[in-house]
């Protein structure tokens, strides 16, 4: 078999989804980037108190954050929509018997029919 000849695309063996605990670990990440978000809001508004309308905005914009984590970070990532490469055994088998029946090496289809030689 040629280098060339070879598909190299790897073959998924399992349809399995990230392990527990990868999930979990991105999903606290989620929670504790949100989480964080609402520190500023909060020290914003501090500073801002003196524009009352500057300092409601951030007061206000601090007060959903906990409960916007807590719905990101509880919720499943949706299943990837991807075409997965499998193995197919009757894919393969059929590429390996074209492979091993060139079109050089396989016999003609129309053979021409013999001749008769004269005199």
């Amino acid at each position: 078999m040629k280098g060339s000849d070879r598909d190299d695309t790897p073959v998924l063996i399992t349809a399995a989804q990230p392990s527990y605990a990868e999930e979990s670990r991105a999903r606290r990440r989620k929670y504790t980037v949100m989480m964080l978000m609402r520190v500023p809001c909060l020290v914003l508004a501090v500073v801002f108190i003196n524009v009352w309308w500057l300092a409601l905005f951030f007061l206000v914009l601090s007060i959903p954050l906990p409960w916007v984590a807590v719905l990101i970070a509880n919720d499943r990532p949706p299943r990837k929509a991807e075409e997965i490469n499998r193995y197919n055994a009757e894919k393969a088998a059929r590429r390996a018997l074209a492979r091993e029946v060139s079109p050089d090496q396989a016999p003609p289809d129309d053979p021409e029919p013999p001749r008769a030689i004269e005199g």
